[in-house]
Order: C-alpha cells, then structure tokens, then sequence
C-alpha cells in the first residue's frame, strides 16, 4: 500500500527529501506556511539551488505536490518537520517554527503515525518540548504514535553526496520510535543508522558542526600571525594535508556562513550555560574568532589601500563572490554582509559580481541596495581593490589578478604572483 507522507517545510531539507520520497513511491505533500513557495512549487518553479525545475516536475507527476493546509496532516503515515530554527535573541534556538509544526501536528495527526522532527536544536528538544505538543490531544509516545529525531545532514550545493547515499541517524523516543523512523527512512536512504535515542540523534549534529566550527576557527586565527610572520598558510595546510592519518585539512577564510557552522553549536553553548551554569568554552572561543574574521578581512583591505596611499574612504572596493559557500545561491549569514557593512561606515564605494545574487542589500547604518555588476573582468579594471570572498568556478582566478589594481584573496585559491593573500 502507497504511504502517504507529509514534509513541513520546503526549504533546502525538507524539498529535496520530499521529491526523494515521492521518487520511491511514497504519496507526498510538501506542507509550507509560505502560499507563494507553495504555488511557484505546484508550478514546478524550484526556490533552491540543489532541485532543478526538470526534477521538481519530474515529483509533481509523481506523487508530489505542495500545500499550505495543515488539514493534510490527518491523512498522513508520516510527518517530517523540517522548519528553521534560527538563533534567538538570547543566543539559543528560536522554536516557535517547531512548536507551531508540533501544535498542528498534535491538532491533525491520526493515531498509528510516525512523526520526525529534522529541524537542528538542543538534546533534549524532541522529548521536551516537541513531543508534548503533537501528543497534546492524548495519544501516548510509542504506541498510538511513534516519534523520532534525525539529524538532516544536507549540503547544499554537493554534487557527490545527497538525500540516498548520505547515512542518515535516527533516535527515537523509544525502541519502538527509533525502529519505526529507521524502517521508513530505509526506503529510500542507502544507509540508516540508529541512535541510543533521541538526545544521542540531537547530540550528533552538534558534534558534526561545532567539529568543523571550532576546526575552521583554529586556521581563522593561524591566517593572522601567520601573515605577520611571512608564512604562506595555505602552502603549509597542503603540505599537511600529504599525512595519510590523523589529520583533516582546514582552510581559513573570510568568516563561515550558511545555517549549520555560525549557529548549530550556538545551541549546544546555549543548552550547556542554562542547564548546567558554566560555558562551553570551546564553542564560545570559536565563535568569537569566527564572527571576527570579516572585519579581519576589512582591515586587510584597508591595509593593502593604505599601502598604495588610498584612503578606504571613497574607496572603489568590488567584492567577488557574496554567497556562503560557492556555487549556490545561498546568503544565508554570509560573512560578506558584515564585512560589507563594515566598508561602508568607513565610507568605501562597494560594489560586487555574483552570478547567483542578482540583488543585494547591504544592512547597515547608511546600507544600500546593490545589483551585480555584469562583467567581473570589466569590474575588477574600474576597482581600486577586488576582493575574492568566493570562489566561484565562472571565476578566472590566474587571470583576475592581472585585470586588478589590488586583488585580496581571502581563499586562497589562486596561483597568480600578484594575488595578496589574507
């Protein structure tokens, strides 16, 4: 018998899961509070990088289709929340986009469901708060509905790895959930992993995004003394890198970006201050490093003007690549925005070239909406400094330095001799 699956949310997690699904012959509705994202997707007009229009349609014929009424809920086998949980104000997971999925999941759903909730937060989330909420009309965890917690592990932009081959984690409430959860992830995932349960499921994402956090910090802060003391970071990284064991290769940059590395563990520093009384130091260390290095990069560029005898003030400063990570067209907390903001209060003229952003708003106290420039090339020769925030592969990185005046690389991706690294 088809299964019917409902997936809340319909960003870069939850779409391309639900097409997943719809391809291995679940019936799938694509639940999100956004009527426009619901009606550009029963269009077959895809809102992300990683889900081509061609793919999209290929799920609306069959089996797919998106909405914004929570009354399909009542019908479904199984629901997946995969909704935002940005940081709040007192730096811990904002979860009203969970607890209002939950509520209309505790109003809709039937007994016998399996509910998963993907969307990353603290241990203890799924039992504390998200669970009491779906089961708010009676319904008792293990028998009438089974709940679980899986970790969504999805980059965007990654060509090798996706929804089937990358392993998928999976902690239920009780053995009962977690073996529910991974039964139906199997389906259409080649490899499931189960959990001791749902704290353990939660812990794991934590651990995967404060690894890489605390490790991209730890070359945030080696960039700087290391081009004090004349050392060329990046060639010593690759030689490094030559070990066969014991070491994973990080690079420094101009800040980290995306919803995972700048916030995740933001969760877990959160959780450990409230519950506990002391700090994560580790994480609260890294993320003072992380969130320094755009203006970092600022000061660099003010440098490298100032060694030519221009003043950063009335500055021409074209800034490549505006995304958090290359190739996609994703901003979200992308360390341009900062650093952006930073070149205009010391009154540089800002300009950039993205092809995947054709608009851009600079937030700042004198903040300025920008369009993208058509030509990099053309660009860089009217610039007084180019700088690389993104390597983007429509980028000639051993041509650009010689169209350039200055060329700042804060990726150290190109070869050329007149290119300044950071």
């Amino acid at each position: 018998m088809r299964k019917n699956l409902v997936v809340i949310g319909q960003g870069y997690v939850g779409l391309p899961m639900a097409l997943r699904a719809a391809e291995k012959g679940f019936s799938v509705v694509g639940l999100d509070s956004n009527s426009a994202v619901v009606e550009q997707l029963n269009a077959g007009v895809s809102h992300i990088d990683d889900v081509a229009d061609a793919e999209l349609e290929a799920g609306l014929r069959g089996g797919y289709a998106a909405s914004s009424d929570p009354r399909c809920i009542a019908s479904a086998d199984v629901v997946v929340v995969c909704v935002p949980t940005p940081l709040s104000s007192d730096g811990g997971p904002d979860l009203r986009p969970v607890a209002s999925a939950a509520q209309a999941i505790g109003k809709h759903v039937a007994s016998g469901a399996l509910v998963i909730l993907e969307s990353t937060t603290y241990p203890g989330t799924t039992e504390e708060v998200f669970a009491p909420l779906v089961v708010a009309g009676g319904l008792r965890v293990g028998t009438d509905v089974h709940i679980a917690f899986s970790p969504e592990r999805i980059d965007p932009g990654n060509v090798e790895f996706g929804i089937k081959n990358t392993p998928k984690v999976v902690g239920g409430l009780t053995p009962a959930c977690t073996r529910a959860a991974r039964d139906f992830y199997a389906a259409f995932v080649d490899t499931v992993i189960e959990a001791k349960g749902a704290k353990e499921a939660e812990l794991a994402k934590l651990i995967e995004n404060t690894f890489r956090h605390v490790n991209i910090a730890l070359v945030n802060e080696m960039v700087r003394f290391s081009h004090q003391l004349g050392i060329d970071l990046w060639d010593a990284i690759d030689c490094a890198a030559t070990k066969p064991f014991g070491y994973m290769a990080f690079r420094p940059g101009p800040g980290v970006g995306g919803h995972c590395i700048p916030v995740d563990p933001s969760y877990l520093s959160h959780r450990v201050k409230a519950q506990l009384g002391y700090a994560f130091r580790m994480v609260e260390l890294a993320e003072e490093i992380n969130t320094a290095a755009p203006l970092y990069v600022a000061n660099r560029i003010w440098q490298a003007l100032n060694e030519r005898r221009i003043a950063v003030n009335g500055a021409r400063v074209l800034l490549l690549g505006v995304t958090y990570k290359a190739n996609i067209s994703d901003r979200r907390e992308s360390p341009a925005d900062p650093l952006a903001k930073q070149l205009l209060e010391w009154g540089a003229e800002v300009s950039y070239h993205d092809p995947f952003v054709p608009e851009w708003e600079i937030k700042a106290s004198n903040g300025v909406r920008l369009r993208s420039l058509p030509d990099a090339v053309a660009a860089a020769k009217e610039a007084q400094i180019v700088v690389l925030l993104q390597a983007h592969s429509c980028y000639d990185l051993e041509d650009l330095p010689d169209r350039s005046p200055i060329f700042l690389d804060t990726r150290g991706a190109s070869k050329n001799p007149r290119t300044v690294r950071l």
